[in-house]
């Protein structure tokens, strides 16, 4: 999408979200709660009769930019997330990620409609739906080309031989009201955010997915990939709920609005 696209939709966005908060602070100033299954087991989705999703905020950053014209906002991300320089990189992945931050991300995978990996679905605009089927988890994307990922929730272990792909491979397990997911076997295809973190096939992620509150998801992310940084290290940020968003016929192929920024900073 352009970005002065995305900034009219963000702003609408804002003023909307603003907009409501006003009206239910007057109502009840309290957040609602999140809501329970009824084995009393946190809920990833919307109660029965209550359309809605979970929309990534496409400004999200893995690290935050304090450089002047990084790309991406640190508003959403985690308190405990890293500045972009002082991310571990080893002296390659540097090269490439500063290469793409300065190319303005020409060449992201994912406008070029390709899945991916690891964060990035987290953060991406349109909407993602979390279907908790028990034994396993599927995350289902809108903005992207109609991607899917499953979660073994079965107890399995990873694979010996995994052959690579662009969701990985991934088990999962609660900690409490804690969703933990596990993943190995990832491809090198695809960016693991907007941002242009690079990886290898040695990256291996740990997921920490909770509800704090009704409207919010709070999504984090632990990077071990020996091939692109010399230690691990953590980024995240909080997802919003979005009260009447549903799944819409949405096709990279056929609404690639980012196509613009395939070529790089315009002078």
């Amino acid at each position: 999408m352009k970005l002065e696209g995305i900034g009219v939709l963000l702003a609408a966005a804002a003023a909307l979200t603003a907009a409501g908060s006003l009206c239910f602070a007057q109502d009840d100033p309290a957040p609602r709660p999140a809501p329970r299954g009824p084995d009393g087991r946190i809920s990833l989705t919307g109660p029965p009769g209550e359309i809605g999703n979970w929309d990534g905020p496409p400004t999200a950053t893995l690290a935050n930019h304090s450089r002047e014209d990084a790309l991406g906002d640190s508003s959403v991300n985690l308190p405990g997330n890293l500045d972009a320089d002082d991310v571990p990189f080893l002296p390659w992945a540097r090269e490439a990620y500063e290469y793409r931050q300065a190319t303005f991300t020409k060449d992201d995978p994912h406008t070029r409609c390709k899945p991916s990996g690891g964060a990035r679905m987290f953060h991406t605009p349109y909407g993602f739906e979390i279907l908790d089927l028990g034994d396993e988890i599927i995350f289902v994307s809108v903005g992207a080309p109609h991607s899917w990922r499953v979660v073994h929730m079965d107890g399995r272990a990873h694979p010996e031989d995994i052959e690579p792909t662009w969701f990985g491979h991934s088990v999962g397990h609660w900690e409490g009201d804690t969703l933990v997911i596990d993943t190995v076997g990832y491809n090198d295809k695809f960016w693991m955010s907007r941002g242009g973190f690079p990886h290898t096939t040695q990256l291996h992620t740990v997921e920490r997915i909770s509800r704090p509150d009704f409207d919010h998801l709070r999504y984090e992310i632990t990077i071990d990939d020996p091939g692109a940084y010399t230690a691990a290290w953590t980024g995240g940020w909080m997802i919003p709920w979005v009260p009447g968003n549903e799944p819409f016929d949405y096709l990279c192929q056929e609404n690639n609005l980012d196509a613009e920024r395939m070529v790089g900073p315009q002078d």
